[in-house]
């Protein structure tokens, strides 16, 4: 038990700079003794707090600019212009298990499961804490177990469910089957929707999980098993929240509906975001502040017949609100298109954010349901569904498709062009749809990603398992293809 209550106090110091920005509490003035971190309710909310500090405090990490920038090279949305061999090895789908990012989207998201661990187990044990803090502490970190497990499970396949703090039985754990780990996320989710309620907790902002990202996260989960009944009650769930959540297609700009200013903090299209903490600089988020250059862009959407770039519709203003473009001086000169989804680089000196990263977002709900229904054979729903998202992105509306095939490449494309650039959601569709070729080993990535990699293989679609993991632990397996 001191080594819960030995990293639980240092996540509580390390965070208490930006916690006051995440719970509208006194900051803690002196230092945390061991067995104190439960004892009141604003020590143990700076204890939940602190991982979501933590989360984007520093670039280049799982939680924010790495999920989102290496799967989108993983796949086919933007590649990296210069040189750099972490990222060559997503761009190519070459990946090594001694890859350093690789190594990032492994221990992070363990990191934060076993902090959450030890919050579920010191809040259950504390005598003191407020029944009202209590539940929400115990619904934020099933909520943040689940969501890490999720992207483990997406990365690597089968990884070692870790649900309590025994380090030693931990570190030596075999891969949990998938379909275990997923009953397991489905069960922490299940359990954050009872405890959370619809109000964002602390000083109201978007940026702790409130019970709609609970319920958004599992209606995703339920997608991804193949449990489409279930996603769509969740997805409409979400769906009927329409007093805090809303698409923002206003067609004036200066409008605060306009749909260029989705990712605005809190925004009402925001279900989760994560607070600026780092704003050395005027730095707003992590993921402007690396997409958008002050010259030629060192991130741009792939190119030709089957590139993002010519992926969008004619006349979609997702294309002219959501990515930038940069002309070079060349004769002729050679247009660089990007990610514009955030539009501050840096903000004006020791002015306020105006930007929050976006980890999940109401949108999202449409297409999950819209997917749901077709896989349900409710085809007119899902073109309805569908049709809000083209709606919103000014164009004309679909006619109900005359089979789910039709349909699915229907939401596919939606998907792509809505979602592009955010945690990885292309990347984690083509690895889950089923091939069209009808062969039952292949993925939609495999479809896809051969006609442009020349190196893809299909078991590419899991991540190596790390090395360190790999060389610590005698019940670790390495994924397919990396021995």
């Amino acid at each position: 038990m001191k080594i819960i209550y030995y990293i639980l106090s240092i996540a509580v110091l390390s965070s208490i700079v930006s916690c006051k920005k995440y719970v509208d509490i006194e900051d803690p003035k002196d230092q945390l003794v061991t067995g104190s971190v439960f004892t009141t309710d604003a020590t143990a909310t700076s204890a939940m707090v602190g991982i979501y500090s933590d989360m984007n405090a520093f670039n280049y990490q799982f939680a924010n600019v790495l999920t989102s920038f290496t799967c989108a090279m993983a796949a086919d949305e933007f590649v990296y212009s210069s040189v750099l061999a972490n990222f060559d090895e997503f761009k190519n789908n070459a990946l090594t298990p001694g890859n350093t990012y690789v190594g990032l989207m492994w221990s992070s998201p363990y990191n934060f499961i076993y902090r959450s661990n030890a919050i579920i187990e010191g809040v259950n044990a504390s005598t003191t804490l407020s029944p009202a803090v209590k539940n929400q502490l115990l619904g934020e970190a099933k909520f943040m177990r689940a969501f890490c497990h999720f992207y483990l499970v997406n990365f690597f396949g089968d990884v070692p469910l870790i649900l309590n703090t025994d380090v030693l039985t931990n570190t030596s754990k075999a891969r949990t089957p998938k379909a275990e780990v997923y009953a397991a996320i489905i069960q922490d989710l299940k359990d954050a929707k009872q405890l959370l309620v619809l109000a964002y907790p602390g000083n109201g902002e978007r940026i702790r999980p409130n019970k709609t990202a609970a319920t958004l996260l599992l209606s995703r989960a339920y997608l991804y098993i193949g449990n489409h009944a279930l996603a769509e009650t969740e997805a409409s769930e979400v769906i009927a929240t329409t007093s805090q959540y809303s698409l923002l297609k206003n067609t004036d700009p200066n409008n605060a509906a306009h749909m260029s200013k989705v990712f605005l903090k809190n925004s009402n299209e925001a279900v989760w975001q994560l607070q600026v903490v780092n704003t050395l600089g005027g730095r707003n988020t992590w993921e402007g502040n690396t997409l958008i250059s002050t010259g030629a862009p060192f991130y741009r959407l792939t190119k030709g017949s089957l590139g993002l770039e010519t992926g969008f519709e004619a006349g979609d203003k997702r294309f002219t609100n959501w990515v930038g473009e940069y002309s070079t001086s060349a004769t002729p000169p050679v247009i660089h298109r990007y990610p514009f989804k955030y539009k501050v680089r840096v903000g004006a000196s020791g002015a306020a954010a105006t930007e929050y990263s976006m980890v999940l977002r109401f949108a999202e709900a449409y297409l999950i349901r819209a997917e749901a229904r077709i896989q349900l054979n409710k085809l007119s729903e899902a073109k309805d569904d569908l049709n809000i998202i083209r709606d919103r992105a000014g164009l004309s509306p679909l006619a109900t498709a005359t089979s789910q095939a039709i349909a699915m490449t229907q939401v596919e494309q939606e998907r792509r062009v809505e979602l592009f650039s955010e945690w990885g959601h292309r990347w984690l569709d083509l690895k889950r749809w089923k091939s069209l070729s009808g062969d039952a080993s292949k993925t939609r990535a495999d479809d896809i990603l051969s006609q442009s990699k020349t190196t893809w293989k299909s078991t590419a679609v899991l991540f190596p398992i790390p090395n360190e993991p790999m060389r610590t632990n005698p019940n670790m397996v390495q994924n397919p293809g990396y021995n």
